[in-house]
């Protein structure tokens, strides 16, 4: 059961960045104009389309995956400082939180690693450099 729930768990944190990463894509001046507007560079998001695809891949095949889960970590706590800081508004809340819940989810890959049935797992790369 703790195999496949790793799995699992891997899974539904990559798709999260896989699925905003594509978005992105697809509303990428839309998105582009919002960046702007709340104070990062536009300019900024072939960066953050990257590491939303390729850490959230990354994530979900075990791949490199302490380090992966720290990156998004750090951007997902970011992104939720700069784009959801008016707690007033509740929907902006409820958007903070999940932001926070999902760098918590993300630390404690980094912590114990990708866990069965990962690349990391694959060729022992358990330790933290893995």
């Amino acid at each position: 059961m703790e195999n496949i729930t790793q799995v699992i768990a891997r899974i539904f944190l990559g798709h999260i960045f896989l699925l905003a990463g594509v978005n992105k894509i697809i509303g990428y001046s839309g998105t582009q104009g919002y960046m702007d507007a709340m104070g990062v560079p536009g300019m900024l998001l072939p960066l953050v389309i990257l590491l939303e695809i390729g850490a959230g891949l990354a994530i979900t095949i075990g791949w490199k995956t302490r380090w992966n889960a720290v990156a998004l970590a750090l951007f997902t706590l970011a992104a939720g400082i700069l784009f959801h800081n008016k707690i007033s508004d509740q929907t902006q809340m409820i958007m903070l939180m999940k932001n926070i819940a999902i760098t918590g989810g993300l630390l404690l890959l980094a912590v114990h690693g990708a866990g069965a049935y990962s690349i990391d797992e694959s060729f022992g790369n358990k330790t933290a450099a893995g």
